[in-house]
Formats: C-alpha cells, sequence, structure tokens
C-alpha cells in the first residue's frame, strides 16, 4: 500500500525538485495546498505559470526581467562606468539590500565548474566582453560567491579583463560582523587578513 494518494505523492515528488526541499518539507508543504482553497491553489498556479510566460533575462545584463532592458540597465541615475560582475539573479537582489552600489550589473548565470561540464563557453562572457567594447566600463567588480568555482571565475575574469585596461576587483571577504575571531577557519581568517582596510 502507498503512503500517498497518487495526486499527493506525485505533488510531493515535483516539490522535492525544488531546492532546498526535502522529504519532510515537500510533504509539509503538499499538505497545506491541499487544505489550501482551490481559489488559492488556483492563485499559486497562475502566479507560476505568469513567471515562465512573462520573465525573461534582460538583453543587456542578462537579469531577469518583465521589460527589456530591465530596471537596472535603463535606469539614467545608475553609474554606467562600474560593472557587478554576479552569478546569479538573486545575488543582484544581495547587493541591492545594501543600497550602497549604484552601478550597473552583468549576471554570468553560473560560476566554472569543469567537474560540472561547466566551462566559458556556458557563461554569458561573450555579452560582457560585447559590453567592454564599448569603452564605458573602468571597473568591474567581481562578486562571485567565496568558494573554489567563484574564485576560479573571479581568477578567469580578472585574466580576461586586465588587459584591455580596465580596472577589476574583487568583493572582500572574511570575518562576518557579529562573529567571533576564535570561530573562524583558516581560510576565512587569511580572506580577513588579505582585505583588510586603513581605520
Amino acid at each position: 500500500m502507498k503512503d500517498f494518494a497518487e495526486p499527493l505523492a506525485r505533488l510531493i515528488d515535483e516539490l522535492k525538485r525544488l531546492p532546498g526541499i526535502g522529504q519532510k518539507s515537500a510533504q509539509r508543504i503538499a499538505f497545506h495546498l491541499q487544505r489550501a482553497s482551490r481559489e488559492d491553489a488556483e492563485r499559486l498556479a497562475r502566479a507560476l505559470i505568469e513567471v515562465k510566460d512573462k520573465i525573461r533575462l534582460c538583453s543587456v545584463c542578462n537579469n531577469l526581467t518583465e521589460l527589456d532592458p530591465c530596471g537596472f540597465c535603463s535606469d539614467p541615475t545608475r553609474a554606467a562606468d562600474v560593472l557587478c560582475v554576479v552569478e546569479s539573479p538573486y545575488n543582484v537582489v544581495a547587493i541591492e539590500k545594501t543600497r550602497e552600489y549604484h552601478g550597473l550589473y552583468h549576471v554570468l548565470h553560473g560560476a566554472l565548474s569543469p567537474l560540472q561540464g561547466i566551462g566559458p563557453e556556458q557563461l554569458k562572457l561573450k555579452s560582457l566582453l560585447e559590453r567592454l567594447k564599448s569603452g564605458k566600463i573602468r571597473e568591474i567588480i567581481v562578486a562571485t560567491n567565496p568558494n573554489v568555482e567563484g574564485e576560479a571565475t573571479a581568477i578567469y575574469l580578472s585574466k580576461l579583463i586586465k588587459p584591455l585596461g580596465i580596472k577589476v576587483t574583487r568583493i572582500a571577504m572574511g570575518i562576518p560582523v557579529g562573529s567571533e575571531l576564535e570561530f573562524a577557519d583558516e581560510i576565512t581568517m587569511l580572506k580577513a587578513l588579505e582585505g583588510r582596510r586603513e581605520i
């Protein structure tokens, strides 16, 4: 005998395919959706379909957008000579939360990972190089994740862009605010020391 009726089991299986959702979370969500009103379920289904139908990549920066070009690329108040390169659209959201960055973005949609078959050809590098040919960009801020793939991507970008005479910087990494030094691992401590600044 099956644990769940077939439609519920299918919903749980589909929910488990989402990032960060395991078996128990998928079951909780599925049971919640089953208990919800039909209108709530239809509203969720419409929202999912609308995202698939209306959201596309910005033709300039590759960020997710409904309008092309996106709001960042079409904003005349943003600094057009600074470009922050990130791995994914949700990295843009994290940077925007600071309310301190006022330049433009370029979304790579991934990071170099030879073991997963992700090389330079799989990233949005061609459009980045096209943007740099305009001669307007004076600085590239590489804001890839502080992991092996992100570091490899940052080094690759630096070697690719520096010969063009454009300044390439990397976001600082190190000890998180509110933590204690004794809990920092060697790599985090090394990055914190390397990224130190005068006060």
